[in-house]
């Protein structure tokens, strides 16, 4: 017999627990555990009235923004109304059946104003850090380093030509927020070449192209790891400039030493951190091991012989070449034993004319110019040991572990849709990133104890 609901009036009273409706292996319930809030009204006192109608809690909004990033609800507007609809969102917020949710403006407001002026992301990513190492996640032996590049809120097909060109662009947040940056090693003073193309709406963003992909206004969100759980240790915005991405990388080592006593034994990364400069501020500064390869523009194209072709003798300080003759720094002088580099950090290498046009393998070794000559880098002695851990087992290893970051930067813009940003600005792109990335180690922290649990019973 086919059953028919019957409801002859509605109850007057109603018994509803929104914990039991909360499923138990629910994502949110293991984040919960991790997220630890109660610090941060005692940080934002400063920037609240003491008198006037009490504001929207901050730990709500926190906790919002957590479940917009966790999940890849990119719009605030439209996290408002999940929020407002899904139970499990509800119970992560603490807002019951009845709460009522902010409006998506409040979000926009206090994010220009007291969250960046407390630096409150930030603080937030860092207290996730330090809730991994307590639960060992970090083993602070290897960190591996990369960048990646994120679309900038700017259309590509509206810019001005050069710098030159923003003077009739009206002054906007944007726009101060590039004019604060100009001497920024990561972004305005990370190199001295003027951009061809500037988006009016986003200065900062740089127009670049990477991976075959078509050109985009970008920035570059710079991640440093630990390798043991691929648990995200520091993160950088920076413009999309190889140069900035190295200084990125020198902050984030720096700042992961001084604020939670990391110091690795050794740094994987691709051969964007090969440089010589960066090769020996690793090696002699931070004495840290570098498991990355080394940038050599050494190779020659019309098969003649390679700089490793050439004996260095170190006693001698001068380079011996496959026939058996010397070849001397150029700028050697008789006040200073010790040639001086010159201003790329290189010093010269220059083999006798007349032993050049006397020597068999001229054509082997330099068919153009009468004379050889050979570069050394004043940090040669730093790429030496980077080709010399090139050679040994446990680079072999370095090289897979280094695939967790690119293995993050994909979980970043696939399942979290963080490819293109959604606010403006050198302080927009960094308040992404840092959401994104405590987001990232919160649902490490959460899947991590998860199995931890199935394994117990």
């Amino acid at each position: 017999m086919m059953g028919e609901r019957r409801v002859a009036q509605e109850a007057l009273f109603y018994e509803f627990s929104l914990d039991r409706h909360v499923p138990a292996e629910h994502l949110l319930r293991a984040i919960d555990r991790f997220v630890d809030l109660s610090g941060l009204r005692e940080h934002l006192r400063g920037f609240y009235s003491a008198i006037g109608r009490p504001s929207i809690d901050p730990e709500l909004m926190l906790r919002m923004l957590i479940v917009g990033y966790c999940f890849g609800i990119r719009s605030e507007r439209r996290l408002c109304e999940e929020v407002h609809l899904n139970l499990a969102y509800r119970w992560f917020c603490r807002l019951g059946l009845d709460g009522d949710v902010p409006d998506h403006s409040t979000f926009s407001k206090n994010r220009h104003g007291r969250f960046r002026e407390s630096d409150l992301f930030r603080q937030l990513f860092e207290a996730t850090v330090r809730r991994c190492i307590e639960e060992g996640l970090v083993g602070g032996d290897g960190f591996a380093v990369d960048a990646s590049l994120i679309r900038a809120e700017a259309n590509r097909q509206t810019y001005v030509e050069g710098t030159q060109g923003l003077g009739a662009v009206p002054a906007g947040r944007a726009v101060e927020e590039y004019l604060a940056v100009l001497d920024d090693a990561v972004f305005g003073g990370a190199t001295p070449v003027e951009p061809k193309r500037v988006s009016p709406v986003d200065p900062a963003a740089r127009f670049t192209q990477a991976h075959g992909n078509r050109a985009d206004f970008c920035y570059a969100t710079n991640y440093l790891i630990d390798v043991d759980n691929a648990v995200i240790v520091d993160v950088e915005a920076s413009t999309a400039v190889r140069q900035a991405e190295v200084t990125a990388a020198k902050r984030m080592i720096e700042r992961a030493a001084d604020r939670h006593g990391l110091w690795p034994r050794k740094l994987i990364g691709d051969t964007g951190y090969g440089s010589a400069g960066m090769l020996a501020w690793l090696v002699h500064e931070r004495g840290i091991e570098p498991h990355v390869p080394v940038f050599d523009k050494s190779a020659r194209s019309d098969g003649a012989f390679e700089r490793s072709d050439f004996t260095f003798d170190h006693e001698d300080d001068s380079y011996i070449c496959p026939a058996g003759k010397r070849l001397r720094p150029r700028n050697r002088n008789f006040t200073s034993p010790r040639p001086e580099a010159d201003q790329d950090g290189f010093i010269r290498y220059r083999a006798r004319q007349q032993d050049c046009s006397s020597c068999a393998l001229k054509p082997q070794c330099t068919p153009i110019l009468p004379a050889r000559k050979v570069t050394r880098s004043i940090h040669e002695g730093a790429r030496d040991l980077a080709r010399a851990l090139s050679h040994e087992d446990e680079w072999i290893t370095s090289r897979r572990e280094r695939k967790k970051v690119e293995m993050l930067f994909a979980h970043l813009k696939r399942i979290m849709r963080l490819d293109r940003l959604r606010l403006r600005g050198p302080n927009g792109a960094r308040d992404e990133f840092h959401l994104a990335a405590a987001a990232q180690n919160l649902r490490k922290l959460a899947k991590i104890s998860i199995a931890r649990q199935m394994r117990m019973t």
